[in-house]
């Protein structure tokens, strides 16, 4: 699903960003607590009773014998009605049963650019759906999709609740999301305009939640995007196996059991291996321990540096990575992901090596050493900087400029999330504690990523001073 914002456009342009099918021969394949998106607190018992029954019938399948729908405290959610076996088959939902982005209507297709994207238009054929109320053929499931106000995402988040996390990359990530969702709508209001009986008083608040739910709900697949009925009631467990499977053999979706259920258990699967800040963007809601945490760090040229323009000129030469979705357009400017460093004393696995490398090219302190980096690359596999120096005083002052930088964040991340138990602003909301504890669980998953790069940085640099590491080794296995 998730791609950091590649593209300004990603969201529209990217099925990765979304749940996602796997893919393999004939069968393609589209600590944590299970959670899903938050919301969903309406009332469904009386429309539970007319889905399933309206599913079997336009689907002509039975769709699932083993899994029932019931209320949980994420509200819709699917139970195992009898005991389910690691290898069952829980549910198979047909293809023409999918809501998918060519099923805008031809008349409102042929007035759409080429640049609107499968998100905005299957969010155009939620609203016609909605708009066509009890005469939708697809009525009991429109109805069953979240209402307006029960998304968590954090494109609805107020500016104050958005305060509470504008230490992490998430921050600009939804002001990005945001304008992109307004961009959207701007360039299809004229083709709304031209059909007031499906879209008359749509607004750009009405559109968002059309295509929040677009973005939230839908699986990534071979028709670029695909609302999959039943299936989208499933929620999210980050270490489960299980996946919603592709048949494009038998043009059907389905689940396989990746474990043992009881009678009366919640059936989890995983949406994808996403940190919480994707997550949170894009479904509303967070893990209180996610494995997949991840953090954007950004390692600038300093400009008052003597070699400045020639520091800058090699990293862009070598293809060092910048993030376009940081809307940088300083040069000097290179963004990073870091993920947990599982050991401290290990080889520092989830530190990219590009960022280390970078450490080292801004430590050079003189022309002819910079030179001997590309002299260095270009005898092995022209890679600039990513083997360790010989000169050892050399290769722990670039890994200590690196975690001085890491600790900085550090302090400001705990000043963060200090802040947060000192919040007023609606705290007496039972909304805003949610948001809140959200916050904290993004923030402290990303403290905990920093806290495990500056452990593994001060072990390699102590290692390196008393002479336990030896670079030159090291760097045959980096």
């Amino acid at each position: 699903m998730l791609v950091r914002f590649g593209t300004p456009n990603a969201w529209s342009r990217c099925p990765s960003r979304f749940r996602s099918y796997l893919y393999c021969s004939s069968l393609s394949a589209s600590s944590e607590l299970p959670h899903r998106r938050h919301g969903h607190s309406h009332s469904h018992d009386d429309d539970d009773d007319v889905f399933l029954p309206w599913l079997r019938r336009k689907s002509g399948l039975d769709i699932s014998s083993l899994l029932s729908i019931k209320n949980s405290s994420y509200g819709r959610s699917l139970f195992a009605s009898t005991a389910i076996r690691a290898g069952d088959c829980i549910l198979q939902v047909p293809f023409s049963v999918q809501l998918t982005p060519d099923m805008v209507l031809p008349e409102i297709d042929c007035l759409l650019g080429d640049d609107i994207g499968n998100v905005t238009r299957l969010a155009l054929v939620i609203l016609v759906e909605q708009r066509l109320g009890q005469e939708s053929e697809w009525a009991p499931y429109i109805r069953s999709l979240p209402r307006p106000g029960e998304s968590h995402s954090t494109i609805f988040w107020s500016e104050e609740e958005l305060e509470m996390v504008q230490q992490s990359s998430i921050y600009k990530e939804t002001y990005n999301q945001l304008t992109q969702i307004e961009k959207e709508f701007v360039a299809i209001r004229p083709v709304l305009d031209c059909f007031p009986q499906y879209f008359d008083g749509i607004s750009l608040s009405i559109f968002m939640h059309a295509y929040a739910l677009v973005g939230s709900r839908a699986w990534g697949s071979p028709k670029g995007l695909s609302l999959v009925p039943f299936a989208d009631f499933l929620n999210h467990d980050g270490v489960s196996e299980a996946v919603l499977l592709s048949n494009e053999g038998k043009q059907i979706s389905e689940v396989i059991a990746d474990r043992d259920y009881i009678d009366g258990e919640q059936v989890l699967i995983r949406y994808g291996k996403f940190p919480n800040s994707t997550l949170l963007l894009d479904f509303g809601f967070t893990l209180p321990y996610n494995v997949h945490d991840q953090i954007h760090i950004c390692i600038d040229v300093p400009k008052h540096d003597s070699l400045f323009t020639m520091k800058v000129d090699l990293l862009h030469q070598y293809y060092m990575p910048i993030i376009q979705g940081t809307n940088s357009s300083d040069p000097s400017q290179n963004s990073f992901i870091i993920k947990e460093v599982r050991s401290a004393r290990g080889k520092g696995k989830g530190i990219p090596q590009s960022l280390r490398a970078v450490a080292r090219v801004l430590c050079a302190s003189s022309a002819q050493e910079l030179k001997d980096l590309v002299a260095k690359a270009e005898k092995s596999d022209g890679r600039l900087a990513r083997c360790p120096m010989k000169n050892t005083k050399r290769e722990i002052q670039a890994h200590h400029f690196l975690n001085l930088q890491i600790l900085q964040l550090i302090q400001k991340y705990e000043t963060s999330i200090k802040l947060l138990g000192c919040t007023t602003n609606y705290s007496n909301t039972e909304h805003f504690a949610l948001r809140r504890q959200m916050a904290w669980d993004l923030l402290s998953g990303e403290l905990r990523v920093l806290k495990s790069a500056s452990a593994w940085l001060s072990n390699y640099c102590n290692a390196l001073s008393m002479g336990n590491y030896h670079p030159t080794k090291a760097a045959v296995t980096q």
